[in-house]
């Protein structure tokens, strides 16, 4: 069996996580109470399920401390566990919330929203070494139920680099394991021609690629990653997110996560993700 547990913050896109999973032929339960999860495992495997993905979260309370253990417990019976963690920032969520008019799970009455999600935060900090994190601040259903897809479908018996471009003037993503600066490079944006284009147009990567500190800094990252790779792979990671930042996020840091995945390609699985050109194209598909 392969159990996807989606995790995280209300208001972060778990709904949207499951509905993807759903969509792609898992069964799926939500608000799992966390100490059940041994057994509806248990009776799914028995009805023959093969895919299943669950929704546990601190609606769970008191239990969900149980999950780290459990997980443990599964994996050692054979089942493939994933947990992906979703997040987003406090102003993000903040928002999420004013917009929907949604009551906050651990509203009490006595509590603003800021404070159920400080206390959800604490809740849940002890699951997230065994997780995946997606910040899905700056992402759309659309994207986000892409990501997810392209995150469940990868095999789990090795290691995963994904490589994330963003904009610094959005924001550093909260799912980061390594984040690079290239924003003292030379900006193709001040290129009128240039300006339109994104890193992936041949026309920006022959700009960038004929600076000679474009091409040692591209080195120099590419040295770093691979010299504490294995590190990574000792502690059991599944997943390693870089990302790769400049002003914003379109021309710089989406070239280097081109050439760092077609480098990485050769030796790792890489997963790319160009979190302001997704923002982008799902801005001009609604105009």
């Amino acid at each position: 069996m392969r159990l996807i547990i989606i995790t995280g913050l209300s208001g972060s896109g778990k709904s949207v996580a499951l509905k993807a999973l759903e969509d792609g032929a898992y069964y799926t339960a939500d608000n799992l109470p966390a100490k059940l999860l041994p057994e509806m495992v248990a009776f799914l495997q028995e009805a023959g399920y093969t895919r299943v993905a669950v929704s546990i979260d601190a609606r769970s309370g008191d239990t969900l401390s149980e999950l780290p253990r459990q997980v443990g417990n599964l994996q050692d019976r054979g089942v493939d566990v994933r947990v992906l963690f979703l997040d987003a920032k406090n102003d993000t969520l903040l928002k999420r919330f004013s917009e929907t008019r949604r009551r906050h799970p651990l509203n009490n009455g006595n509590m603003t929203v800021a404070e159920c999600i400080a206390r959800e935060r604490e809740m849940l900090s002890d699951i997230g070494s065994l997780s995946h994190h997606i910040d899905t601040s700056d992402l759309n259903p659309n994207a986000l139920r892409a990501w997810i897809k392209d995150v469940v479908g990868y095999d789990q018996s090795g290691m995963t680099l994904l490589f994330q471009s963003f904009g610094f003037k959005h924001g550093i993503p909260l799912d980061a394991d390594l984040v690079f600066d290239v924003r003292c490079l030379p900006n193709p944006f001040y290129d009128p021609r240039l300006r339109p284009l994104t890193g992936k147009a041949q026309a920006v990567i022959d700009f960038l690629s004929a600076d000679a500190n474009v091409s040692k800094m591209l080195a120099d990252i590419r040295g770093f990653i691979e010299n504490w790779l294995p590190c990574f792979i000792a502690d059991h990671r599944n997943y390693v997110t870089v990302a790769i930042g400049c002003t914003g996020g379109e021309h710089r840091s989406v070239y280097f996560v081109e050439a760092l995945a077609r480098y990485f390609k050769e030796k790792q699985r890489v997963l790319v993700r160009h979190r302001e050109l997704a923002a982008s194209e799902q801005s001009a598909a609604n105009q």
